[in-house]
């Protein structure tokens, strides 16, 4: 049974007398829904207080996770020789080979072929890998599992779906026309600055072709979404609902509300009214959607950044079922959301820095310190261009020191989330309190997407020890709009800034933010070695920031693991190592490099196991 209300936490907001004895009841003074709790602090990103989600009880169940359900899992090979390959080793020399041998889930051999063979039985079984790349496993070091697995089932309205925002408002009136009696139609991947027309999607553009249908829109980055007012009024919003903390609500001249909501803090007190959007009905299947993505695209290791933020404190639970139940095929690091803090820090909760196992482990403790560059809510230095507003800090400067020394001074690797440069300077303001009152320096702490990056700060970041992950998709889908109508050229230039900080001597990698943009490692590599701009591809965005086809290979495999703390078991091919690596069709070093993102993962393998076969997942 899920819990109560009562058995979990009371309503802390100010006038909601339903709550005051944690007997919650609806509008029309029914007994509130108890699959979810109370409507004001139900479990929405975080934001308002998490509590149990049943799908996500259930699906710590072992049970939930049986081959009945999910067919037989995958099995590791015996004793096999991998022969006439190109194999980049991204171990301390970038080495490459011709032969390697695994047995069972670890690598047992790497070098020329009479070199490996000499160093396994006679009995080994010797594929011939027909000239083609193998490389170690992927590791994408950001991206957002649960979210994967919820939004696929929202429509897609984003730039590829939808060239611009009459096409978007045309689409919601569709839906909105389909929908059953009582149903909401929900959007997503909604970009303005990707998208021609308005910067903004409002109320009054919406509810003209959806009249009572509420709608609901997330937009890319998922700091900002959008609703008619058939939305605003089931959530009870007006002109009187106060902006919450670090965030804010869109508002006409008259200070009515436009349907624009920046900050999960405010788009959640919508949210909240349309639960099932949120509930996954099948929660082992989701979560093997989201491995079998990652393998397509020749991931075998993960990040998680914002753990719990999306389906409550019962992620952990899942991934552990999923961990031991064989059926996972991509490793999982993950980072506990710090918007659930009061949980995580609860009796029940029991996880802490290298909680769990090869497959499932807690790496990090994720804060997000302001929001979205491209939406404007990223927190600058000055105005962006053409406008008075410097963006939201989601946590005031001093409150954000205090948060990363507490979780850095419990062990954790803190990863803060700072897109613009005021948030990057609060950020590193934070991490050099964390140090000055005792905390380890050697926890591989983190800055994610770090976008807008000057030099002094780089050399902090490198006085300090940090390492940046850089969404490299900001440069690739969003640089024109950042060089014409976000920043203008001279600071757009500072965005993604690899090479500068590779020239530093930093470590650092790039990521997909999946479902920001699209997980795909080689896609990656190509954006930060062309730095080619979707919009104008005839231009570089500040090349002097590209990359070599090395550098970014690294990034995302032996980097990428030291970055995750799993360097030691995964991120280069060396004996000993786990036996997670890709085929490729071809040599990314040998390809025009705006080819490279066009190459084939003709085969993934995960613990010694073939988990996917170019188009076949077996």
């Amino acid at each position: 049974m899920a819990e109560t209300i009562s058995e979990a936490r009371h309503c802390d907001n100010a006038g909601h007398d339903a709550c005051s004895e944690g007997n919650c009841r609806d509008d029309d003074n029914t007994q509130a829904d108890d699959r979810f709790g109370c409507p004001c602090c139900a479990p929405v990103m975080g934001e308002l207080g998490m509590l149990s989600l049943p799908h996500m009880a259930a699906a710590a169940n072992p049970a939930a996770w049986s081959s009945e359900r999910l067919g037989e899992p995958k099995r590791p090979v015996g004793l096999t020789v991998f022969a006439n390959a190109t194999i980049i080793t991204a171990d301390a020399g970038f080495s490459v080979a011709e032969a390697m041998a695994i047995e069972g889930d670890r690598i047992l051999a790497v070098g020329t072929l009479e070199e490996v063979r000499s160093a396994v039985p006679d009995t080994a079984t010797i594929l011939d890998a027909g000239g083609r790349t193998i490389l170690p496993g992927f590791i994408e070091p950001h991206m957002h599992f649960f979210p994967i697995a919820m939004l696929s089932r929202m429509a897609n309205v984003g730039a590829l779906e939808c060239g611009s925002v009459d096409d978007v408002i045309a689409r919601m009136g569709l839906l909105a026309s389909q929908a059953a009696p009582g149903n909401w139609v929900m959007g997503r991947q909604f970009d303005p600055s990707l998208q021609d027309g308005p910067d903004v999607l409002t109320r009054d553009m919406l509810d003209p072709v959806t009249g009572d249908v509420p709608v609901f829109i997330f937009n890319a980055s998922l700091h900002i979404a959008y609703c008619n007012t058939a939305a605003l009024t089931i959530a009870g919003l007006d002109a009187s609902t106060p902006d919450p903390d670090g965030a804010a609500f869109g508002r006409n001249a008259d200070g009515s509300l436009n349907g624009v909501m920046q900050g999960g803090a405010a788009f959640s007190q919508v949210m909240v009214h349309n639960l099932a959007a949120m509930a996954l009905d099948d929660v082992p299947t989701a979560c093997k959607h989201v491995c079998d993505r990652a393998s397509e695209v020749g991931i075998t290791t993960f990040c998680d950044q914002a753990t719990g933020g999306f389906q409550g404190p019962n992620e952990l639970a899942a991934f552990k079922a999923f961990s031991e139940s064989g059926h996972m095929t991509a490793r999982l690091r993950y980072s506990l959301f710090d918007a659930l803090e009061s949980q995580w820090d609860g009796d029940d909760a029991n996880v802490s820095f290298g909680t769990g196992n090869a497959f499932a482990r807690a790496t990090g403790w994720k804060i997000v310190s302001d929001g979205s560059n491209q939406g404007r809510t990223g927190l600058q230095r000055e105005p962006y261009l053409g406008r008075e507003d410097r963006g939201l800090a989601y946590v005031a400067a001093d409150d954000l020191k205090e948060k990363v020394t507490r979780r850095a001074k419990q062990g954790w690797q803190v990863v803060v989330h700072a897109n613009g440069d005021q948030a990057i300077d609060n950020a590193l303001d934070a991490f050099e309190a964390a140090f000055e009152a005792g905390a380890p320096r050697d926890m591989r702490h983190r800055i994610e997407h770090c976008s807008i990056l000057h030099d002094e700060q780089i050399a902090r970041i490198k006085e300090m020890n940090l390492s940046p992950s850089f969404l490299i998709g900001h440069v690739h889908y969003w640089g024109q709009a950042f060089r014409d109508e976000i920043f203008g050229p001279d600071k757009a230039r500072l965005l993604g800034r690899a090479k500068s900080v590779q020239q530093a001597g930093i470590p650092w990698t790039i990521h997909s933010d999946e479902p920001v943009s699209e997980m795909g490692p080689l896609r990656c590599i190509e954006n930060a070695v062309t730095r080619r701009m979707w919009k104008d591809p005839d231009h570089r965005l500040n090349g002097d920031e590209c990359v070599t086809v090395e550098e970014a290979i690294l990034s995302l495999t032996r980097v990428a693991a030291w970055q995750c703390h799993s360097d030691h078991e995964v991120g280069s091919l060396e004996p000993g190592k786990l036996a997670d690596f890709v085929i490729l069709e071809k040599d990314p070093r040998k390809v025009p490099e705006d080819e490279i993102g066009a190459i084939r993962v003709l085969e993934t393998w995960s613990a010694g196991r073939k988990v996917f076969s170019a188009g076949v997942n077996e």
